[in-house]
């Protein structure tokens, strides 16, 4: 039998420990000394918030990043083979949810690996969970073009899509770029278009909002280089 695979979530900004990881995963990670990570001093604070400092110098460290090949995601999961736990830690919230740690997860099924998910947070999920907008059929859409035509473009495509499929369009943006892209979707989406933007969550300043479009333009709120979660439902 090989050894497991743990996703592991972590805090998103700075989330205190308790408010969001369950002391059932800081128990597991205390086991573990072979990470896949994205970035390996992130991973090592994040060890040293949960209280396993001792760990930290005993652990092997593999980064994974948008260039990692298949070849040299094969070796991070040599452990496993070895019947020694792996576990993948994102960068900030669940792994393989916009993270690229879907390749090892992929591999590990094909080697015939267990895949352990642990519970955490999921700035997407929990956006959605306190958007009242449609929990049953979404769609994550990334990052939007960062040229303002094409950007403004494909705002009216997911509006006209959220619509004719009755679904909840869910997008990100750069914290630095929140800005252009929020006064983009309320120049481009119709007056009655719910609207919901989810800043800093699971943290201290976390704000949360729903409201039309039409509301959005008399509303003020401060989005400049935060965190922010963008979601879309036009219902009429």
């Amino acid at each position: 039998m090989s050894g497991k695979l743990y996703l592991i979530p972590t805090t998103i900004g700075d989330s205190e420990i308790e408010r969001v990881i369950p002391a059932y995963n800081i128990n597991v990670i205390s086991k573990i000394r072979n990470f896949i990570v994205e970035d390996v001093r992130t991973a090592r604070r994040f060890l040293a918030k949960c209280g396993l400092k001792e760990i930290i110098d005993q652990s092997v460290f593999y980064e994974l990043n948008q260039h990692t090949k298949n070849e040299e995601a094969k070796k991070f999961l040599a452990p496993a083979f070895e019947k020694i736990d792996v576990g993948l830690l994102s960068e900030a919230g669940t792994p393989c949810i916009a993270d690229p740690g879907n390749i090892i997860v992929k591999l590990a099924h094909e080697k015939g690996i267990k895949v352990v998910p642990l519970s955490g947070p999921s700035s997407i999920f929990l956006a959605l969970m306190a958007s009242g907008l449609n929990g049953q059929n979404f769609a994550f859409n990334g990052y939007l073009p960062v040229k303002p035509s094409e950007r403004q473009k494909k705002i009216a495509f997911l509006e006209k899509l959220s619509f004719s499929n009755n679904q909840t369009q869910i997008f990100i943006e750069a914290p630095y770029r929140n800005i252009h892209l929020f006064n983009d979707i309320l120049s481009v989406c119709a007056g009655n278009t719910l609207f919901t933007v989810a800043v800093d969550i699971t943290q201290e300043n976390e704000e949360i909002y729903t409201k039309t479009i039409s509301e959005w333009k008399k509303f003020k709120i401060d989005l400049s280089k935060r965190p922010c979660i963008f979601m879309i439902q036009k219902i009429s």
